[in-house]
């Protein structure tokens, strides 16, 4: 391994963690949203006291649920994004090692 490979190699790793963390600070970001938005919208909504109280105690009671079905959905996606990089690592792969084969029997 040359010195540029291994440079390469660190410069794919930290974009590799780059976007990881983008994906979670997204899916923190959402759920923080989702939560302020749900708030408001009870708050702010043309109800008693009491309803509304009602409402934001079954919202905090359903939040848990919601944002564990939220980050289900993230996760799943997470893996379906690396499935497909992995898929096209293999493809890249598969057409050196036919390139490789190509420019044996050309010698």
């Amino acid at each position: 391994m040359s010195i540029f490979d291994f440079i390469e190699k660190r410069k794919r790793n930290r974009e590799k963690k780059a976007r990881e963390q983008a994906v979670k600070n997204t899916a923190i970001g959402a759920a923080v949203g989702l939560t302020v938005g749900a708030a408001a919208g009870i708050l702010l909504a043309p109800k008693s006291g009491k309803e509304s109280r009602e409402d934001i105690s079954k919202a905090v009671k359903e939040l848990p649920d919601k944002a564990k079905e939220f980050i289900e959905k993230a996760q799943d996606r997470i893996e379906e994004f690396k499935g497909k990089r992995n898929g096209n690592k293999n493809e890249v792969c598969t057409t050196t090692e036919a390139t490789a084969a190509v420019e044996d029997t050309q010698s």
